[in-house]
């Protein structure tokens, strides 16, 4: 694998850093994408609808086979060498919780029979953490692949996805959906995945060429371990036992509206959020495929406003955010990720969409005088490895 430290790229930078810690050059590297999620926020777990798309930032990782029945990770991202039993079974905890994303998911595949067996690996990443971007899935994903390289396995993506999700559920303690594994492993250049989440079915969806995609971190940082996720998921679950079905997907708007006294008024809204957006993700595809572009920008602003009201996971640094995209001429823009701050996506003219990213964030700043950052985002293939 020294082909892989040829050039400057992150890959290589991966490669680089695996030698100084330790010592001697990977024979594997792999790259796990971002995602950004255009609209369908907080209903995968409900089996609705959603857009995601996998993005040009990524955890890079570089590993090889050891034979001690251990695994050791490092990441630039977090610092500091772990030395992990395979036969470990308890989530670390303290300032070792980021490896449960990791370890997490070699846990699952050894419970799942593949035959996984000692290594260590060095992660590096150009994707912020607490963007809203899936940077966690996209370390369970790179972990995954180099599992799947080592072993000499190779899982489709949905399997890869269900894994890694499990992992975060059992591991880090995050009640996720199947959105941010899917679009990670899932993903295709150029494209956006239409994902049904009750079936596991996705298909991708062309872009616009005229349009691109930019993200503006918020730099507010958000934990959804922390129980504010938790306690969305279980309202959404409360509805759902009320109105007697096995999630929210299956319920009508007229249904949820004869149900709304029984429900109560926060679990009510709850749910409204949920079967209102996946109505919402249906017309943003008929959009799209229509080129209706003011169409499209309206879902947009209806999702980030139920965000806002109904599931109040939006905060006053992304409405401030959205508010000015539109003012700057954006088509659409709504807050993204699990909330309680993170990034806002936004569709902007290609031609003036660097303009845009500089613009939002000098007008942020005159405004709070905090920094952003803004960064324009490409559709990408989902985890791979990077042949060297």
């Amino acid at each position: 694998m020294s082909s892989i430290l040829s050039d400057n790229s992150p890959a290589s930078v991966s490669a680089e850093r695996f030698d100084a810690i330790f010592g001697g050059q990977p024979t594997t590297a792999v790259k796990a994408p971002g995602r950004i999620n255009l609209i369908g926020e907080h209903v995968d777990y409900q089996g609705g609808l959603v857009m995601p798309a996998a993005i040009d930032r990524y955890v890079f990782g570089a590993a090889r086979a050891i034979p001690e029945a251990e695994v050791r990770l490092w990441s630039s991202s977090c610092g500091g060498r772990l030395v992990i039993p395979l036969d470990w079974a308890t989530p670390l905890g303290g300032e070792d919780r980021w490896a449960n994303y990791a370890f997490g998911v070699i846990a699952k595949y050894r419970a799942a029979g593949y035959p996984i067996t000692g290594f260590e690996a060095a992660f590096v990443s150009d994707l912020p953490l607490g963007a809203g971007l899936s940077s966690s899935a996209a370390l369970e994903s790179a972990t995954a692949v180099i599992a799947e390289s080592l072993a000499g396995i190779e899982l489709p993506p949905t399997e890869r996805a269900l894994l890694c999700q499990s992992a975060e559920h059992d591991w880090a303690g995050v009640p996720c959906g199947i959105m941010d594994q899917l679009a990670v492993n899932a993903g295709v250049g150029g494209h956006a995945l239409i994902i049904d989440c009750q079936s596991l079915e996705y298909r991708p969806a062309a872009l616009p060429p005229e349009l691109s995609i930019v993200v503006v971190d918020s730099k507010v940082k958000h934990a959804l371990a922390d129980g504010e996720y938790a306690r969305r998921k279980a309202d959404c679950e409360s509805a759902a036992a009320a109105l007697e079905c096995a999630r929210l997907h299956e319920v009508s708007l007229p249904q949820l509206e004869t149900a709304k006294g029984a429900l109560g008024d926060r679990v009510y809204r709850r749910a409204r959020h949920v079967v209102t957006e996946i109505g919402r993700v249906r017309c943003f595809v008929d959009a799209l495929a229509a080129a209706d572009i003011a169409a499209v920008g309206r879902l947009m602003a209806a999702s980030h406003r139920s965000l806002h009201h109904d599931f109040e996971v939006s905060c006053v640094e992304l409405d401030c955010l959205v508010e000015i995209a539109s003012e700057l001429g954006a088509f659409g823009s709504r807050m993204m990720g699990g909330g309680f701050g993170g990034s806002t996506v936004n569709l902007v003219s290609k031609a003036g969409a660097q303009d845009f990213a500089d613009r939002i964030i000098a007008r942020y700043r005159e405004m709070h005088g905090a920094e952003l950052e803004s960064f324009i985002v490409h559709p990408v293939d989902g985890a791979k490895r990077v042949e060297g």
